[in-house]
């Protein structure tokens, strides 16, 4: 047997992995709905993170049904979607996680080097997302404009490379599934609110004000889809159907652990 290349697999491909082999094998049945977050998190061994991450990435393949107000359920047979890993994207919690840890540097960097006509094309990118907000039309390629810009303004090419692979590996189909349920006008209004606080730093000169505030910005997205999530699936506990996994614990543990 050819050696075969190893595949650093993503976590919540895993989780979501096992669960649709799970699903395949009838240990949760069509139309059942599956056990809470909370449990499955438990019972894989993972964060709570990586197992919405992994039923989301179920939910682009058309394998679960998320109900507003009733749970996530196992999806009716029908043609299964075929998405190519890589157009999934980064897992969005683990992405943002990352993009705090770095972004926030990045703008503290920016605050102290960026040049006026730098300052110029992030002021320009908040004021094209105003205008397309009022228009109600897309704002992603001025919200794109407008981190790369900042990173742009730390004079270091490095840190712009990382930017933007943060950027754009997220902007998957998994990311596009979670704007599709927490987009929402109020989470809009208040993005646009945070990107004039960073604004407001680097013209300052304030490194530190801009550390803050870039952190403070991501911290809220995560918060919203994390709030946005636990309310999309919300249901008044009642007992869990009965599988063939009962009293049995799936595992699906990665051998340095869980990134969040």
């Amino acid at each position: 047997m050819p050696i075969q290349p190893i595949e650093n697999q993503r976590l919540y491909r895993q989780v979501a992995a096992q669960l649709s082999s799970l699903m395949a094998n009838g240990e949760f049945p069509e139309g059942s709905r599956l056990p809470s977050e909370r449990d499955l998190a438990e019972q894989l061994g993972v964060s709570r993170p990586s197992v919405r991450e992994g039923l989301i990435a179920l939910e682009v393949q058309g394998k679960v049904e998320v109900r507003v107000g009733a749970g996530i359920f196992v999806a009716r047979a029908r043609p299964v979607a075929v998405v190519d890993p890589l157009a999934e994207g980064q897992g969005p919690f683990e992405l943002l996680r990352a993009r705090w840890l770095v972004e926030g540097e990045i703008a503290a960097e920016a605050a102290r080097n960026a040049s006026p006509e730098e300052l110029g094309v992030v002021r320009s990118a908040v004021a094209e997302m105003e205008a397309r907000h009022r228009q109600k039309r897309d704002a992603e390629t001025a919200d794109r404009n407008f981190h790369i810009g900042i990173a742009k303004a730390t004079h270091n090419g490095a840190l712009v490379s990382v930017a933007r692979d943060l950027w754009d590996q997220g902007r998957g189909a998994i990311w596009k599934r979670m704007e599709h349920h927490f987009q929402t006008p109020e989470l809009r209004v208040a993005v646009f609110r945070d990107h004039g606080a960073i604004l407001t730093a680097l013209e300052a000169r304030d490194a530190r004000g801009a550390r803050a505030a870039m952190r403070q910005h991501l911290e809220h997205v995560d918060r919203e889809f994390s709030r946005g999530w636990d309310l999309l699936k919300d249901v008044v506990p009642v007992a869990p159907p009965q599988t063939r996994t009962t009293g049995r614990a799936v595992a699906v543990r990665s051998r340095g652990g869980d990134a969040r």
